[in-house]
C-alpha cells in the first residue's frame, strides 16, 4: 500500500501532538507536524514543499494562505456537526480509519479534499439538505461513494446517495433537534462498531458487549429525568446569565459544543463551548466573577485533568455545575453542583451528558419567556447557502 505523506500544519503544540498521536496508529500515513500560525504558515508550507507532500492539513486562514503558496492538495480542517465530531474521534478509535470532517459548506468549495479519496477516506454525511447537497454531488462528480444518516424517507439526500441509513426518529417539530441528535449517535456508534469488527480492530466479542451496553442507554437517559426539578431551580438562578461556557476534554468537548449550541439557540444567551485543555490559551480572561461555567467530566484518563480546569475558573469567580459519572465524588469539592450519569462504556456518554444540558437550556427558555419550539432567527431548514 501506497503511504499518504502527509504534512499538518498546526497553530499550537497541543494540537501537534494530538495529531502526531493519532497518525501514529496508522501505517499508511507518513507524517510531518510542524507548528505555525497565519504569520508562519506560509514560510514553513515554501521550505517544505521539496518534499513531494501529498497533502497538506491546517485550519483556516493558515490553510489559505499555504495553499496559495504550493502546488499541493491542502485541505481546511473546520467542525462539523456536533455529534459528527464525537462519532470522528468512535471512528478512529474503533474502527482504525482517519476521518476528516467540515461543515458541508466549506466541503463544497474545497474541491481539494477529492484528491484525498484516492487514499480511501470516507465521507459520511448529515446536515441540512440544502447545505449538504451541493458537497454530496461534488463528492459523487468525482466517484465517491456516499453514505447518508437521514430521517426523512424519500429526502433529496436519500435519493442521491449510494447508501443510506434512515434513523427514523419520527417528525421534529421544534427547530432545536434533540432525538434526531440521539438518533443519529446511535447509528453512528454502531457504524464505528461495525467498521471496527470489519477491520479487526475489535473482536466480536467486544462488539456483542458494546452493543449490550448501547442497549442500556435508553434506560440511563430514563435515570437521568429525575434531575428536572433540580435543573428548573437552576434555571431560574441562571436564567439572566450574560455568558455561559461549556467545557470538556476528549470526547465530552464534542457533548460540551452540541450542549453550548442547544442553550443559544433557544434561550438566545450567549454560550461557547471550548476544550478544556485550551482555557489558558485566552480563553479564561472570559471568566468573571459569577459566569456559569458547566464542565462535563466523563473520561477517566482525563478527570483529574478536567478538575484542574475546573480549579481555573472557580479561582476567577466561576460558578460551576458538573456532569459527572457516578462514582467520581471528588468532582463535588470543586464544582458547586454536580449531576451523576449512570455508569457506561465511554463511548456511550455523550448519549447521556446530554440530557441534563438540554434540560437547562429547555427551562432557561421557558424562564425567560422565550419560544422554544420556533427560536427566533432560525427555520427547520437551511434554504440558501
Amino acid at each position: 500500500m501506497k503511504k499518504i505523506k502527509m504534512l499538518a500544519v498546526a497553530p499550537y503544540e497541543g494540537m501537534a501532538e494530538a495529531i502526531a498521536t493519532i497518525a501514529k496508529e496508522r501505517n499508511d500515513i507518513d507524517l510531518t507536524v510542524q507548528t505555525g500560525d497565519l504569520s508562519t504558515g506560509k514560510n514553513i508550507a515554501i521550505e517544505l514543499s521539496h518534499n513531494n507532500y501529498d497533502v497538506i492539513i491546517s485550519r483556516g486562514g493558515t490553510a489559505e494562505l499555504i495553499r496559495s503558496a504550493v502546488e499541493i492538495p491542502v485541505v481546511e480542517i473546520s467542525i462539523s456537526v456536533y455529534d459528527v465530531l464525537r462519532a470522528i474521534k468512535l471512528a478512529e478509535n474503533y474502527s482504525g480509519k482517519f476521518v476528516i470532517a467540515g461543515f458541508s459548506g466549506i466541503t463544497h468549495y474545497a474541491r481539494q479534499l477529492c484528491d484525498l479519496l484516492q487514499y480511501d477516506i470516507d465521507i459520511i454525511t448529515f446536515t441540512s439538505e440544502e447545505d449538504a447537497l451541493p458537497a454530496l454531488r461534488e463528492a459523487k462528480k468525482h466517484g465517491v461513494r456516499v453514505l447518508s444518516i437521514v430521517n426523512v424517507v424519500g429526502s433529496s439526500i436519500a435519493r442521491e446517495s449510494d447508501d443510506v441509513i434512515y434513523t427514523w426518529a419520527g417528525p421534529e417539530i421544534a427547530v432545536a433537534t434533540t432525538k434526531g441528535y440521539s438518533t443519529q449517535l446511535s447509528v453512528m456508534y454502531l457504524l464505528a462498531l461495525y467498521f471496527g469488527e470489519a477491520r479487526k480492530t475489535i473482536t466480536e466479542q467486544e462488539m456483542i458487549d458494546y452493543i449490550q451496553k448501547l442497549k442500556k442507554v435508553p434506560d440511563d437517559v430514563q435515570k437521568l429525568l429525575k434531575f428536572e426539578e433540580r435543573i428548573k431551580i437552576l434555571a431560574k438562578q441562571y436564567a439572566h446569565s450574560k455568558d455561559v461556557f461549556v467545557i470538556g476534554r476528549g470526547i465530552d468537548y464534542a457533548a460540551a459544543l452540541e450542549g453550548s449550541l442547544k442553550l443559544k439557540e433557544i434561550s438566545y444567551i450567549h454560550s461557547e463551548a471550548y476544550a478544556a485543555g485550551e482555557l489558558k490559551h485566552g480563553t479564561i480572561s472570559l471568566i468573571e466573577d459569577g459566569t456559569l461555567v458547566i464542565a462535563i467530566a466523563t473520561q477517566q484518563t482525563l478527570f483529574e485533568k478536567l478538575i484542574s480546569n475546573i480549579k481555573e475558573v472557580k479561582a476567577r469567580g466561576a460558578k460551576v455545575v458538573a456532569i459527572a459519572t457516578e462514582g467520581s465524588t471528588s468532582i463535588e469539592k470543586v464544582a458547586d453542583e454536580v449531576f451523576y450519569i449512570p455508569k457506561t462504556s465511554e463511548m456511550f456518554t455523550a448519549s447521556a451528558t446530554v440530557v441534563p444540558m438540554q434540560l437547562l437550556s429547555y427551562y432557561i427558555a421557558v424562564e425567560r419567556g422565550c419560544d422554544v419550539d420556533k427560536p427566533r432567527n432560525l427555520a427547520k431548514s437551511v434554504t440558501v447557502e
